[in-house]
Order: structure tokens, then C-alpha cells, then sequence
């Protein structure tokens, strides 16, 4: 099990540290995988609160 933002000691792994590791471990693909969900999930976001800032701007604005 992964998750993005913390650890659960034994069972999970912080998103960037696992990277750091499976680059160091030499499984590029699965680093370069594990970096592509990462910045899937930071855009998807990103679009998430733009979307509600312009709604926002528009209905209260």
C-alpha cells in the first residue's frame, strides 16, 4: 500500500521517498511510473482548485 503524504511505519511509503528508492534500487520504469502518477495527482488537483476558485469568483464574485 502507498500513500502520498505520510508513513505508516512497515506497511506504507511517502510517494517521493519510494522513487528516491526504486531509482536507487535501479527500477527506473517504476520510478519514472511512480513520478507520472504523482504529477497526475498534483495537475488533477490543480485543476480541482481552479475550478472552484473560478465558481467561487463567479457566484460570490
Amino acid at each position: 500500500m502507498m500513500i502520498v503524504g505520510g508513513n505508516i511505519d512497515g506497511y506504507t511509503r511517502v510517494m517521493t521517498t519510494a522513487i528516491a528508492l526504486e531509482t536507487s534500487k535501479g527500477d527506473l520504469a517504476l520510478s519514472v511510473a511512480l513520478g507520472i502518477v504523482l504529477m497526475s495527482i498534483i495537475l488533477g488537483l490543480n485543476v480541482v482548485a481552479h475550478g472552484v476558485r473560478c465558481w467561487a469568483a463567479r457566484r460570490y464574485g
